[in-house]
């Protein structure tokens, strides 16, 4: 049934636009993400039915794109695994039969260029469902549908596997959709480990996760910058529509850590979090496609410019998310991860948290929690870490070209 969704879907946009051969490829962004995120797929859960027509979607999307299959099956490498009871443990990976056992799935496309090495170009596609672990949503079960997270970065990978075939064919393309990221990175870890092609041969990997949300200063991340010694430079050079934020790590909340785990230099995109994050209004009206569009040229042109580099070096960097201090309480916002001034700004508020009961709002800078001095991120969660629950202290913020100081009790 799946398939026969998939394949009408495809018909009735093909059947709005010319009926020529060429006509798939006038499929646009902004159609990839209202399948990927419609009600009908049930937010794309790991091991549901509505992420087992996503991927059926992406492979029949791969195939009319003109892709080589790369999976372990056609166009599908699955995994079956037992969700973690402690955070800290491996996965276990495992195909035996059990209640407890889900099963994800990868959709792997090739463009063979005959080359010496591949690039690899990702985006995950599972997300919350109707709400599980991780949902910050409180109330009534809803249809988390995703459409930033991560609908965009699917449909920017659709339209760079499409804009590829036959350019920069110095490399190898291959183009993964991963499952399991929202229950911490199983796919992409899963093919480092069970790799379809030469991992050795691997050019370097290219992340695309929230990139549906570009605002309207343009603010763009760039994470892993320093996992090869021409990666800044490259993405500096290619760059004459962002205010880009780059960060040297290769380590994050995406799946490209997996690709810097294994020694292969990485490039995340991402256009930063917002109130609708990990909730059932992150729906399809409230992206920006002209944005998404102007991300894929940048990647597009980034490759370009990288297609006669060869292999790239691998470099390690510094793990900043290991430098991260615990904390047990905090404001109840969303932060601002893509500010680059002096302070945290707050992209986000929820009702009834320590900030709104206090009067801080969305677009406030906190520049100072108790003693503590707020400069950046860094610092914001090293004051947070020297409060418990019940506490209180005075919090200043920019507001405009006012400082307010207010009282919160976490």
């Amino acid at each position: 049934m799946k398939y026969i969704i998939t394949s009408l879907f495809l018909m009735s946009l093909m059947a709005c636009k010319t009926e020529t051969d060429e006509s798939i490829k006038t499929i646009s962004i902004k159609d990839d993400v209202t399948f990927l995120a419609s009600d009908a797929l049930e937010g794309r859960q790991t091991g549901s039915n509505g992420e087992q027509k996503a991927a059926a979607y992406i492979a029949e999307r791969f195939k009319n794109i003109g892709l080589q299959e790369k999976g372990t099956e056609g166009y599908f490498q699955s995994f079956s695994f037992r969700p973690k009871t402690d955070p800290h443990q491996e996965v276990n990976y495992t195909v035996k039969d059990g209640d407890s056992t889900i099963t994800g799935t990868n959709v792997i496309g090739f463009i063979d260029n005959n080359a010496e090495n591949t690039i690899i170009i990702g985006a995950h596609y599972d997300h919350l469902g109707l709400g599980a672990e991780g949902s910050l949503h409180r109330g009534e079960t809803a249809i988390h549908n995703g459409a930033d997270d991560n609908a965009s970065g699917v449909a920017v990978l659709l339209n760079l596997a499409n804009r590829l075939k036959g350019k920069n064919i110095n490399n190898n393309y291959l183009f993964m959709a991963f499952s399991g990221e929202e229950m911490g990175l199983l796919g992409s870890n899963y093919f480092v480990k069970n790799p379809t092609i030469d991992t050795k041969k691997i050019d370097y990997m290219i992340n695309m996760d929230m990139v549906g949300r570009l605002k309207a200063d343009s603010t763009l991340a760039v994470y892993g910058v320093g996992t090869s010694p021409i990666l800044k430079q490259t993405i500096t050079s290619n760059n004459s529509n962002f205010k880009l934020v780059v960060k040297e790590s290769g380590v994050g909340p995406s799946d490209h850590t997996s690709f810097y785990n294994a020694e292969i230099p990485v490039l995340h995109f991402f256009t930063g979090q917002h109130e609708d994050y990990h909730k059932p209004s992150d729906d399809t009206e409230k992206l920006n496609y002209e944005g998404m569009q102007t991300i894929s040229n940048y990647i597009f042109e980034i490759i370009t410019d990288l297609d006669n580099n060869g292999k790239l070096p691998f470099r390690e960097t510094k793990n900043e998310s290991s430098e991260v201090p615990k904390f047990e309480v905090g404001l109840g916002v969303t932060p601002d991860y893509l500010y680059d001034g002096k302070g945290m700004r707050i992209d986000g508020t929820r009702s009834n948290t320590p900030a709104t009961n206090a009067g801080i709002k969305k677009g406030d800078i906190v520049i100072k929690i108790g003693d503590n001095d707020i400069t950046d991120m860094m610092s914001y969660m090293k004051a947070l870490s020297t409060f418990k629950k019940g506490n209180t202290t005075k919090v200043t913020v920019k507001r405009g070209e006012e400082l307010i100081e207010t009282e919160v009790t976490f």
